[in-house]
């Protein structure tokens, strides 16, 4: 949708319409529309994993890597409101110390990281150093050595000293991780109830090599998004942008 979003004359498409996102879904535009007249006067800022309908009620998007400073931009006095991580949320609050309302939403797989679990592997394996998604729950990213988004944590692996690591965000960043940095050793954090010992998107793993060569050999499924609702939630992307520049 953000693709469309941005770009309305392009053909986008998406090989499996049934690959959500657990974020997103846990925050319904008719939902956060009744949630913002409880809090009016307040600058909305959203995160991308929402829906093109959040997006249209939102006044500026965020990125994972980019939330901090989205929400320093803003005057130093503005009451915010969050969504819809509330993990996310709660760690930004924590940095910058603004008056913020966050929404009571999460991430399916960051949401079931096990502390117990990870305590467990650092006992394990002392010397290695805990990497962490913001999106994590708090007693998670207490225990964390470094906290970052994808694109951080991936940095962090290939500068840091270290040459062990526990990761504790969607399994699919080991691949990279193990790509660049061969010679270090990067343990997937565990879920807390999970036969595996990884904690993977059950609606990233919807999206195969298959599904890809036949969404462009049919050049479909397309995403077809309501013009009025598209361009409403264009601005809150091309603000995000703009601080970016």
């Amino acid at each position: 949708e953000t693709a469309k979003i941005l770009s309305p004359d392009k053909k986008v498409l998406l090989p499996e319409p049934a690959a959500g996102c657990s974020l997103a879904d846990s925050c319904r535009a008719e939902d956060f529309a009744e949630f913002l007249k409880s809090y009016p006067g307040h600058t909305v800022v959203s995160y991308v994993n929402t829906s093109v309908g959040v997006k249209a009620l939102t006044d500026i998007c965020c990125t994972s890597s980019n939330a901090v400073d989205v929400i320093r931009s803003l005057p130093s006095d503005a009451k915010i409101v969050f969504a819809p991580d509330r993990n996310l949320g709660n760690y930004i609050r924590g940095v910058t110390g603004r008056d913020m309302v966050v929404w009571d939403g999460a991430c399916g797989v960051h949401e079931e990281f096990s502390l117990e679990k990870i305590l467990e592997l650092k006992k394990k394996y002392p010397e290695a150093k805990v990497l962490a998604h913001p999106e994590c729950k708090k007693t998670v990213l207490l225990a964390a050595d470094y906290i970052g988004s994808t694109a951080a944590l991936l940095q962090f692996a290939s500068t840091d000293p270290a040459d062990t690591f526990i990761v504790v965000t969607e399994a699919g960043i080991l691949y990279q991780m193990r790509k660049e940095n061969p010679g270090k050793t990067f343990i997937p954090a565990p879920p807390e109830d999970a036969s595996c010992g990884c904690n993977n998107c059950a609606f990233m793993k919807m999206v195969t090599l298959d599904k890809i060569y036949r969404a462009l050999l049919d050049e479909s499924p397309e995403v077809v998004l309501d013009e009025e609702i598209r361009r409403k939630a264009e601005g809150s992307i091309r603000r995000m942008l703009e601080i970016g520049k």
